[in-house]
């Protein structure tokens, strides 16, 4: 049987404005006051504490990188509890394969604790209840290791497993895990990036084109083959 794992921001959930305000606040309280969200996008798809560390180096900031993070999990906890959405034909996709009785996880690069808040936030804990957080293994995206942890929870070979994406470094990790990969790009302006050559099925319009049936008769066909 054919296991599903979903990245989480970006993909199952809108939650990449709360990301960009959670990091432009921790920021400013640090000196940089002029992070916009073109320089947030060039880490989209990157986990929180590798961002805070090429960050802190980029901008020469004095704080342990410890406390970057803990102060931008506190200020995106904040925001993720109450503001966070999840896209509709997402949700539809996930609740379909939970009743088939198909293997689902999350393996995302936020926090443990983020994840927990998004998942219960949003009611998506009900049917994801496996998930791992790039916190909980040696190297997070483009590196395969979350992947190739949740596989492992599931009971599931790498082999045996499908990705689904919106960014570069997961579609990478996906790749170097050895897994198939489905993407929905989180911008359209991406959706030519090499990264995503590999991809068993693309949506190239984003989230706007991804539908819950598609998704599925993919999935089917992978199934059968």
């Amino acid at each position: 049987m054919i296991s599903v794992i979903f990245d989480l921001d970006g993909t199952l959930v809108d939650s990449e404005p709360n990301y960009y305000e959670s990091g432009r606040r921790t920021l400013e309280r640090h000196g940089v006051p002029d992070f916009t969200w073109e320089h947030h996008s060039r880490f989209i798809g990157i986990g929180t504490l590798e961002t805070l560390e090429i960050l802190k180096d980029r901008y020469g900031i004095r704080a342990p990188v410890e406390q970057l993070l803990a102060e931008q999990n506190a200020a995106y906890l904040d925001l993720a509890r109450t503001r966070t959405e999840v896209f509709p034909q997402m949700r539809t996709f996930v609740e379909r394969l939970y009743a088939e009785g198909v293997p689902i996880a999350v393996a995302s690069g936020s926090s443990r604790e983020a994840i927990d808040a998004v998942l219960a936030g949003t009611g998506l804990d009900a049917v994801l209840t496996t998930a791992v957080s790039a916190e909980e293994v040696a190297h997070g995206k483009p590196a395969p290791d979350v992947f190739l942890e949740a596989a492992r929870r599931l009971g599931a070979r790498p082999a045996d497993c499908v990705v689904v994406e919106d960014a570069t470094p997961g579609a990478q990790a996906a790749h170097a895990a050895g897994m198939g990969c489905m993407v929905i790009p989180y911008a359209a302006d991406i959706a030519d990036d090499p990264a995503f050559a590999t991809a068993g099925l693309l949506f190239p319009g984003g989230q706007p084109e991804f539908t819950a049936d598609a998704a599925h008769d993919w999935l089917a066909a992978r199934r059968t083959a």
